[in-house]
């Protein structure tokens, strides 16, 4: 029961094993948390993202053991956790959502420094988190730099 739970939020309710783009997949389920978590207060929406991307990460850890597989491409609890930081303190608008999306896939894919180096020298789950984490913060640099010179 334990290893199905853990297989069910690690692969975000099963979007994780999309035949085609499941890191995608799973950045969608991210938008669709992004919005419940938007309507929080700062300090709130702030706490909440801190305790799931700690839960990400332990979650992604123990995931891999079960899967027996470094970073498995199923396991998208990682993006959630990235775009949920791209999305941090952004207004939940629907041009903001779309560019923030776009955004956090581009950094993710491109591993910006020192992104791959978090990927490949933290262990467990703080590696499958790390790198989408900076990716995502990456991204809302951009995204803030956007809003602020009214872009979107």
């Amino acid at each position: 029961m334990k290893e199905k739970l853990i297989k069910l939020l690690a692969t975000g309710c099963g979007s994780g094993y999309a035949p085609v783009a499941p890191g995608t997949a799973g950045t969608v389920v991210g938008v669709l948390l992004y919005f419940l978590l938007a309507a929080l207060p700062g300090p709130a929406h702030l706490f909440t993202l801190l305790v799931f991307t700690a839960a990400a990460v332990y979650l992604a850890g123990v995931a891999e053991v079960i899967f027996g597989k470094k970073d498995p491409p199923c396991i998208v609890i990682d993006e959630m956790a990235g775009l949920l930081w791209a999305m941090l303190y952004v207004p939940p608008t629907i041009p903001a959502v779309i560019i923030g999306f776009i955004l956090f896939r581009f950094f993710d894919i491109v591993k910006l420094f020192p992104v791959r180096l978090l990927q490949d020298k933290l262990p467990g789950g703080y590696g499958v988190v790390g790198d989408d984490v900076m990716a995502g913060i990456y991204s809302n640099l951009a995204l803030q730099a956007l809003i602020k010179f009214s872009v979107i």
